[in-house]
This record gives structure tokens, sequence and C-alpha cells, in this order.
């Protein structure tokens, strides 16, 4: 197997250095042999599992509780704007 680690890298937006590459590049191609050797596996006697624990939903009551003040909740906020916390927008490009 021959993966492209270079292409990886940039899609992952990852910058690695030419060390890192030769390193990383042998256990991905591991990774991935390991990942086809499970795909030749039979497994049409086997049951789909969404989960194993048996557990089922735990639920409980609401209840309140202690609140903060809205000035305690901004106690620690680097910026704000009266009653909200000021932050980086999400789409800024700086």
């Amino acid at each position: 197997m021959n993966i492209d680690i270079e292409a990886i890298s940039t899609l992952a937006q990852i910058p690695l250095t030419e060390d890192e590459k030769r390193e990383l590049k042998p256990q991905l191609e591991g990774i991935l042999t390991f990942i086809e050797d499970l795909d030749s596996l039979d497994t049409t006697d086997v049951k789909p599992t969404s989960q194993v624990t048996g557990k089922v939903n735990e639920l409980r009551e609401d209840s309140i509780g202690e609140e903060l003040s809205v000035d305690e909740a901004l106690s620690n906020a680097n910026e704000r704007d009266g009653a909200y916390f000021v932050t980086k927008g999400v789409f800024d490009e700086s």
C-alpha cells in the first residue's frame, strides 16, 4: 500500500516536517492495511451492534439549583458587552 502523506497532511491541514512524514507514512500504511484485513472478515452472522453496555437511558427530574448572576457568569470574561460574552466571530477571516 502506498499513501500520499503530503495529500493527507494538506487535507487535514496539519503541517508536517519531512522527518514527521517519513515516520508517519509507514504507520498510516499499517493502519490502512489492518483495516483492509478487517474488511476481509466474514461477518454475515454477526448482528450489528450500536452499544455494548446494556444500559438504557438514565433520566432524572429537572431541578432548579444554584444560579449565577449575570455578573458572576461574566466575571472572568476577557471582553463583554452588557450581559453578553464578546468572542471572535466564527466566520471571521482574521
